[in-house]
């Protein structure tokens, strides 16, 4: 299987009127720290939350004929997203997912009537109870991030990017399974072959960056993280999105969980801004010091905005947070 601009126009085409062209914000704050002009495409004014209704939407209305239920695994805004195309079209869907998913995450799939199923403590015991009930007459499976579709779907947000914004020099996406670096790699190179796309990723369990250091698709442990959208394997036999990524992506950047907390903090408080940790991981990336030189306009992703309020208002109050069997020592915001 291959992909090509040709798909990505037609993701635009299909997915018209049914989600929202989100702006293209300048930041003051943000293009001082870069040295540079900076734009957050705010992807979490999506009526799920996040990117993520982009690629389900696609697939959904590319579905078989004969189709009665969505499924698919999810670490959280996939799920709600397919959750959200079902309803809209009129289906069932259930999602399967692993422990590690937020309840809040959970909660909001259930508001939209989808059926939850919580298998196990990682995405590929939750994908191995999707695969199962896709055996099913009328089931289609929509993947989170491997598929011609998704990633196609996910890739009208690096089109965007550069109408909005023609001399961009690099774009900062949050790397997960590769659905979206995938996409807006494509579409982004398609336009501007000299562009910078920087994949960026958390310090723990990034699957995509150790499978390409290791040069194929590997398993690495799941574990807690303030980015936990962004977790989860890749999947042994990817098919699509771990090429992709290795031969379209300029770099892969780690961020801690503390700048990550920190990057939650900043957005909020110089931008007003509520996001999930998955979602600031470019911006942890400029405030750490860790982007190349990127000489023009820079854009990153903010993905979604469905997290726990708890947590999020501790960490905007500079307080401890836990995660799993870790704990995070807060710190008041300072600029």
């Amino acid at each position: 299987m291959t992909l090509s601009m040709s798909d990505i126009l037609a993701a635009r085409k299909t997915i018209s009127g049914k989600v929202i062209r989100a702006p293209l914000l300048p930041s003051r704050y943000f293009s001082e720290r870069a040295g540079a002009p900076f734009f957050m495409k705010m992807e979490t004014m999506q009526p799920t939350g996040a990117f993520k209704l982009r690629g389900a939407t696609n697939a959904a209305l590319n579905a078989p004929e004969g189709t009665t239920k969505l499924t698919c695994c999810s670490t959280g805004n996939h799920g709600r997203a397919v959750a959200h195309a079902a309803h809209t079209l009129g289906l069932q869907a259930t999602i399967c997912m692993s422990s590690l998913v937020p309840k809040a995450k959970v909660d909001g799939i259930i508001a939209l009537g989808a059926q939850a199923h919580i298998k196990g403590r990682s995405q590929d015991e939750a994908l191995a109870e999707c695969r199962r009930l896709s055996q099913s007459e009328g089931v289609y499976e929509i993947p989170p991030f491997d598929h011609p579709l998704v990633i196609a779907g996910q890739g009208t947000i690096g089109l965007e990017m550069l109408e909005d914004q023609p001399d961009m020099a690099a774009i900062l996406v949050p790397l997960s399974g590769g659905g979206l670096a995938a996409g807006v790699a494509l579409a982004a190179k398609s336009i501007n072959p000299k562009i910078k796309v920087i994949g960026i990723t958390m310090e723990r369990g990034a699957a995509m960056f150790a499978s390409v250091q290791a040069g194929r698709p590997v398993e690495v442990e799941e574990v807690a993280s303030l980015a936990d959208s962004l977790g989860g394997g890749i999947g042994l036999d990817n098919q699509l999105t771990f090429t992709m990524c290795r031969d379209l992506l300029d770099d892969i950047i780690l961020v801690s969980e503390d700048e990550i907390y920190h990057a939650q903090q900043a957005l909020y408080y110089e931008e007003a801004q509520v996001a999930e940790g998955a979602s600031v991981v470019g911006i942890a990336a400029l405030l750490a010091g860790k982007l190349p030189i990127i000489n023009g306009p820079i854009g990153t992703i903010i993905t979604g905005r469905n997290l726990d309020m708890g947590d999020f208002t501790r960490i905007i109050a500079g307080e401890d947070i836990t995660l799993g069997n870790d704990h995070l020592k807060g710190r008041p915001y300072a600029p």
